[in-house]
């Protein structure tokens, strides 16, 4: 019977995320950490014996009865990794599981053997000493294994030749033998994955044919001493553990060893272990183990599969023992911020999202937090990360201009166009890296704004009105309405908008491209039919093969050290995704010399439509009045550059991306009002945060712990947060506008494509689609959703069906002559998820969305916690509360 061991599973996961040691962290060559600095309290203390490493070693005992030799056949530090003989290298680390006989084997000989706590040895030779003084050891059975145990083991990391050398008796050679090894071993690439401070466990098993009896030792040292050539890396050992015995059927020892490791490298064991007192404090740590440990019935799973280590553990409160969780469980929770299970933070509001009570309190307020800031903002980007992300964000958004520029010169006739794309990203983009209050945010024309200059356009274009300053009156009162909403602190309201409207307004965007991009396809099988085959129109003939005529065969062969190549090629493949279809898109065109419609670019620096200049006027061949009823599309663009702007600077500044410099609501929406007068004035494309592209500027930004323990994921340390890397991307884009003699050259087919990517993209991301699976899906085949765990599958089928219910409505009013009014539409999601707390329970909602803002009180204080300790099992609530933290739906397509 096998045991999946809980200890390696829900290690304390703020080892992995918050805990990184001194020494390790990614150096930043920008401002030194502050002593308020948030990361700085991930640098644990390597003094609390809590936070030390253990570095556990197994060496075997092989070769009887010909030649004895102690061989390393396994290693731990927080998973196992086997020596692999055949292959001659490490496996990958992966959860170990031990037989449950093993264990209580163990137990049973350490009951009966040698326990040593606080052993003064200093030295291998004084520690072999005291292991050998055992009563049923006849002096020569001593001396033979005293012998033994001072040979130098084999280790993987010494070099071709070097052979076991068997230790001496006495004293000073056994010295020389002891220190001959540690330039080797200092050498050992492992080493540089350790934290400082981390000690070493040595576990010595074998069979041996000279002894009667099973012979168990544990011995924990008072002073951790480096011992010589036993362990492979030359750490100070805290622990030491010797099983041998007369050979039997199996490999029991070698068994029982892995379990002693398996114990060490528990944190509750290998922390009651370092404080027991006596045998039966040892003992006890055992059963405490035992009681945890999660069987597996045999026959129902392969033993030879290794378990890989999950992404992110949970924390071991839990584990600790009852009187324990008493004194510090509740206390921490009432001091502690609610936290949802879907990973969004806490529910109480951060300084930013709260109301001063003051006209422009808020915007005083960012103004004032983020201006001592504001010179490490530039000294923070000197750093080579800051150069690999300008050049990916920089192909990042010279691919969204073309393909904007491009859809916004159809959609409106060519009023703006490809060069107003550039330009107008370029300034914007600009102006707001240097005064924003996120930084960090990347500007850009978004779906939802784009599907509104469409819909603008049309309304001019059927009611005869001249479009240019029309929209120009419509941009000056959307600056005018969202000053007010900075004056009055309506940048709070945003907590308002769950996952609920989020995916309302996420799905309705991404149906509206998929939809456009594929009748757009279809629409040029008219004005450019597709030929059938035998066609010669092309300049290409397409011919079916003959049979066998079409055969293909693929070899595979895979040197040494090309995963790594590949891997490497792999990640700039996707980073790069877009610009490489547009470039293939274009590639094939020229190649084949394809009759299709070619993306419009003016020749000369001046705006895509013929006769007008940079700057707008204010009425044209418009009515007067027409700048006053300008206000009612703007109140509706307002709302939804107020809900595209502010949701994307939720999403960006969530906690677990661990922003020290803060956000900038207010501020934020104060430079995007002022830039809607530039860009309406200018005639260039309106601009908001684009959540994509400004989530791929944060992700090449990340700062990692450099050295890792093997099996353990990079710790994440925070943003680079500075304004030079979106400060370049900018002028650099606006100097791509000489590139405009190449861009006429891609064909509009290509940026439909990479539109319709985008929609499918962002719509298959969000659960709203996973859940509109399950309606089509019988039950027998439903994936193993935490939600189906928790929630009735009829309860689920309801909330999806009001879900498609609102999102049919909108759809239809998009397709009305009242479209220009959806964004008003899509605040009435806020009104209808209010309106399900009287259909559905605090619980279901929490599972199928989450609380609204009027639940932050009633939480912390009744909560949920109850109802999920009563019904929920450690592994689900483990799954639901420590999963991956990251943004789970794209609010803008762009």
């Amino acid at each position: 019977t096998e045991m999946k061991l809980s200890g390696q599973e829900e290690f304390e996961v703020s080892r992995a995320c918050e805990n990184v040691p001194t020494g390790e962290l990614d150096n930043d060559s920008g401002s030194g950490p502050r002593p308020d600095d948030p990361l700085d309290a991930a640098s644990g203390k390597l003094g609390d014996p809590k936070d030390l490493l253990l570095f556990i070693q197994l060496n075997e005992l092989l070769g009887w009865p010909q030649a004895l030799e102690w061989r390393e056949t396994g290693r731990w530090v927080l998973f196992e990794e086997k020596f692999e003989v055949g292959a001659g290298r490490w496996s990958a680390p992966h959860v170990p599981a031990v037989a449950l006989s093993s264990l209580q084997k163990l137990r049973s000989l350490l009951a009966k053997g040698l326990v040593l706590l606080d052993c003064p040895a200093q030295s291998l030779l004084e520690l072999v000493e005291q292991v050998t003084r055992v009563e049923s050891l006849s002096p020569e059975l001593r001396g033979q294994l005293k012998a033994l145990l001072l040979q130098r083991p084999q280790h993987p990391i010494q070099t071709t030749g070097t052979s076991p050398c068997r230790g001496s008796a006495q004293p000073r050679e056994t010295s020389r033998d002891e220190e001959a090894p540690l330039k080797e071993q200092r050498q050992n690439p492992l080493r540089q994955k350790l934290s400082p401070g981390t000690e070493a466990g040595a576990v010595l098993a074998g069979e041996l044919g000279f002894l009667a009896h099973p012979l168990g030792v544990f011995v924990r040292l008072r002073d951790p001493v480096v011992l010589g050539p036993l362990t492979e890396v030359p750490l100070p050992s805290r622990f030491f553990c010797l099983l041998v015995g007369p050979p039997t059927q199996g490999r029991s020892y070698h068994e029982m060893g892995r379990a002693v490791a398996v114990l060490l490298s528990d944190p509750q064991f290998q922390g009651s272990a370092r404080r027991a007192s006596n045998l039966q404090d040892l003992l006890a740590a055992l059963d405490a183990f035992l009681e945890e440990v999660t069987v597996l019935p045999p026959g129902r799973w392969d033993p030879t599969v290794r378990i890989p280590p999950p992404k992110c553990l949970p924390s071991q409160h839990k584990r600790l023992p009852a009187q324990l969780q008493e004194a510090t469980g509740p206390s921490a929770r009432r001091r502690a911020p609610a936290e949802d299970p879907h990973g969004r933070g806490p529910h109480a509001p951060g300084p930013e999202l709260r109301r001063t009570g003051r006209l422009f309190g808020g915007l005083v307020q960012d103004v004032r937090r983020k201006a001592s800031w504001y010179p490490s903002d530039f000294s923070d980007a000197l750093h080579p990360q800051c150069l690999s992300a300008v050049l990916y964000i920089y192909l990042a958004t010279v691919t969204n201009a073309i393909t904007f520029g491009g859809l916004l010169g159809e959609a409106t006739d060519g009023a703006q166009g490809v060069l107003e794309s550039f330009l107008g990203t370029a300034v914007a983009g600009a102006a707001f890296c240097l005064m924003a209050g996120q930084p960090l945010t990347m500007l850009s024309s978004t779906g939802p704004v784009l599907v509104f200059e469409r819909l603008l356009f049309s309304f001019s274009r059927d009611h005869g009105l001249d479009y240019l300053p029309f929209r120009l009156w419509v941009g000056l009162w959307v600056a005018t309405f969202c000053l007010v909403l900075v004056a009055t602190e309506a940048s709070v309201l945003v907590r308002y908008f769950t996952r609920f409207t989020e995916e309302g307004f996420c799905a309705l965007i991404s149906l509206i491209f998929i939809y456009d991009a594929v009748g757009k396809m279809l629409t040029l099988t008219q004005a450019y039919p597709i030929q059938r085959p035998g066609s010669l129109a092309y300049g290409c003939l397409c011919q079916y093969p003959e049979p066998g005529g079409n055969e293909s065969q693929w070899t595979s062969t895979k040197p040494k050290g090309e995963d790594d190549i590949l891997s490497l090629v792999r990640k700039m493949l996707g980073d790069f995704s877009s610009v490489l279809a547009i470039l293939l898109g274009c590639g094939l065109d020229a190649f084949l010399d394809l009759a299709t419609p070619k993306l419009l670019v003016p020749r000369e620096f001046k705006p895509t439509l013929p006769g007008r200049g940079w700057l707008v006027s204010p009425f044209g061949a418009n009515p007067w009045w027409l700048s006053v009823a300008a206000a009612l599309p703007a109140l509706l663009l307002s709302i939804l550059i107020f809900m595209d702007q502010q949701i994307t600077g939720v999403i960006l500044n969530r906690a677990e991306y661990r922003l020290r410099k803060g956000a900038g609501f207010h501020l934020d929406l104060f430079c995007v009002a002022a830039l809607m007068l530039l860009t309406s004035a200018l005639g260039l494309p309106w601009y908001v945060s684009a959540t994509v592209i400004s989530l791929a500027h944060m992700d090449s930004l990340q700062r990692e712990s450099r050295a890792g323990v093997p099996g353990e994921p990079p710790s994440f340390l925070g943003i680079r947060e500075q304004r030079l890397t979106g400060l370049v991307v900018f002028i650099l884009t606006g100097l791509s506008i000489f590139l405009a003699p190449v861009l006429k050259f891609i064909p509009m087919p290509v940026l439909y494509g990479i539109f319709l990517s985008m929609g499918v993209a962002a719509i298959s991301s969000i659960q709203f689609t996973k859940r509109v699976q399950l309606l089509l899906m019988p039950a027998k085949h439903q994936p193993d959703l935490l939600l189906l765990r928790h929630v009735p599958l009829s309860r689920v089928h309801l909330f999806t069906a009001i879900q498609l219910a609102c999102l049919g409505l909108l759809w239809i009013i998009k397709s009305t002559p009242a479209a220009i009014i959806f964004p008003l539409m899509l605040l009435g999601l806020v009104g209808v998820r209010k309106a399900l707390e009287w259909v559905f329970s605090p619980q279901e909602l929490l599972w199928l969305d989450e609380p609204m803002p009027e639940k932050e009180r009633s939480i912390p204080e009744t909560g949920l916690e109850p109802e999920y300790s009563f019904n929920r099992s450690d592994s689900e609530d483990s799954e639901l509360r420590y999963q991956p933290k990251a943004p789970e739906i794209n609010i803008s397509v762009n």
